[in-house]
């Protein structure tokens, strides 16, 4: 299993570099046609959890879909001189810049973290420098990996019977309520086990609300197998969340 840190989310390079590094493809020569196909698979589920950052990730799924049409073209571009033109090449580009960017921002993160290993007198017990210690964890795996959990738990979730007019509706401090009470039962909780036989909302919502739990550090995530499910894991002592801001609610279709 492995321990993954969701403070924040990924972008679209993240996400193409996600499925780089797990198919170990040569960044250089990139499948296009069939990375265009999952980013999109990728898209169609953010497009349900995150409906108000998402845009990022269809502008770069636009940019695949030109770059894979252009690939498919009977006919190869060629520059002035009459040489071939990869369509690839600037997407290349700015995946090694945002691979540099990532390595230094890195580096200067180790940095800060020994730094705050130093303290300097009269800050010995300086709450910023003690926080500081703490702020980042070992990351073995990526917010990406619980997408690709999510993405198949979805595939097989229930549909709301065709009679029922209203839907029901689940806010996200609900379902942490909810969340919370599992795991006072028991400490470690697998999603997909959590989420099973319930509808798109149900498992949409609950998942915001692991998010916002693992921030907020009541519980931990760990990934399963090839990224087939993850678990939930208590913090000790684990405690109803105070203070819950709602991000949002979802509701049935």
């Amino acid at each position: 299993m492995f321990q993954v840190r969701v403070d924040q989310f990924e972008g679209p390079l993240d996400l193409l570099l996600f499925f780089i590094q797990r198919d170990e493809l040569d960044i250089y020569d990139i499948p296009i046609a069939s990375i265009a196909d999952e980013f999109l698979e990728y898209v169609r589920v953010l497009e349900q959890i995150d409906l108000d950052g998402v845009g990022d990730f269809l502008y770069m799924a636009a940019i695949l879909i030109n770059i894979k049409a252009r690939v498919l073209l009977p006919s190869q571009e060629v520059d002035e001189e009459g040489d071939p033109i990869d369509p690839r090449t600037e997407l290349v580009t700015r995946l090694l810049e945002y691979v540099r960017y990532k390595e230094a921002a890195e580096q200067l993160t180790t940095q800060l973290e020994a730094r705050a290993q130093i303290f300097t007198r009269g800050d010995a017990s300086s709450p910023a420098i003690n926080a500081a210690t703490g702020l980042e964890a070992v990351r073995q795996g990526s917010v990406f990996d619980l997408i690709s959990a999510l993405k198949r738990v979805l595939s097989t979730a229930t549909d709301e019977p065709e009679h029922q007019i209203e839907g029901e509706s689940y806010s996200i401090e609900e379902q942490q309520t909810f969340i919370v009470s599992e795991l006072k039962i028991h400490r470690r909780q697998s999603f997909v086990q959590l989420v099973k036989r319930r509808s798109k909302a149900f498992i949409i919502t609950t998942f915001l609300a692991v998010l916002e739990l693992a921030r907020n550090g009541v519980l931990e995530i760990a990934i399963m197998g090839e990224a087939e499910d993850f678990e939930l894991i208590a913090s000790q002592p684990i405690e109803e969340p105070a203070d819950t801001v709602i991000v949002g609610e979802t509701e049935k279709q």
